[in-house]
């Protein structure tokens, strides 16, 4: 009889604890503030530490949580400022991305995005706020593997985790769903036609946009210009 691989086992594990917990984070479950004890995780998730201090070790690499020493892990919470200079760094590195990617892309790159993009159109039909932010990276990502930039798009996906929080609050707070929707199809429409400038020049814009609209949700609630709005 053949041994089991504890190797696999163990990474099994600390991928179904980090997805758990990154979901619960995500959608408010566990808000800013939140200290994370791996003792009693462990027995949550019925799983020993191991893959619990894995998971929360891979979360902190995300931005989501952060690790202090004698007091455990703590669910972050970006401050505005953060979340804007986050949004510039999508709108930056996205932009090179999709430029580099588009004379590369492929029909089956152009109907993953579509397939995405119909998915998420759905969600906000049915007010799926918890898939709102995944599908929204899929699409994106799904128009940029063209590329073959790896460790760029391993940025960008850690980015998208760590700002997909606020992507679910802008499209909610404000009324963004159809505008979002139809950024997304123009600017697929400018990749099936190899508009390689057009579209990185499109999708720069698209991701300040959502920047500028939630900055001025802010604004309005707190009656004057947040700090999110400084560049």
């Amino acid at each position: 009889m053949t041994a089991p691989d504890l190797r696999v086992s163990r990474q099994t594990l600390t991928s179904a604890v980090t997805e758990a917990l990154r979901n619960r984070i995500l959608t408010g479950d566990l808000t800013g503030g939140t200290q994370l004890r791996q003792e009693a995780l462990s027995q949550e998730f019925g799983v020993s530490r191991v893959p619990v201090r894995e998971a929360l070790r891979q979360l902190e690499a995300e931005g989501l949580v952060r690790i202090f020493d004698h007091r455990g892990a703590v669910v972050t919470e970006l401050s505005l400022d953060d979340v804007r200079e986050l949004l510039d760094i999508r709108a930056l590195v996205e932009s090179d991305l999709l430029l580099r990617a588009v004379p590369r892309q492929c029909a089956a790159d152009i109907d993953e995005a579509a397939a995405a993009l119909a998915e998420f159109e759905t969600a906000l039909a049915r007010h799926d706020i918890a898939h709102w932010g995944t599908l929204n990276a899929r699409f994106h990502i799904a128009l940029y593997r063209a590329a073959g930039r790896p460790q760029t798009m391993a940025l960008v996906e850690s980015l998208h985790n760590r700002t997909d929080r606020y992507t679910r609050m802008q499209i909610l707070l404000t009324n963004f769903a159809d505008r979002a929707q139809a950024e997304h199809t123009h600017l697929l429409a400018l990749c099936r036609s190899k508009d390689a400038i057009g579209a990185a020049a499109f999708l720069r814009q698209h991701v300040l946009n959502a920047a500028d609209s939630l900055d001025d949700w802010f604004a309005r609630r707190d009656g004057t210009r947040s700090a999110l709005s400084a560049r």
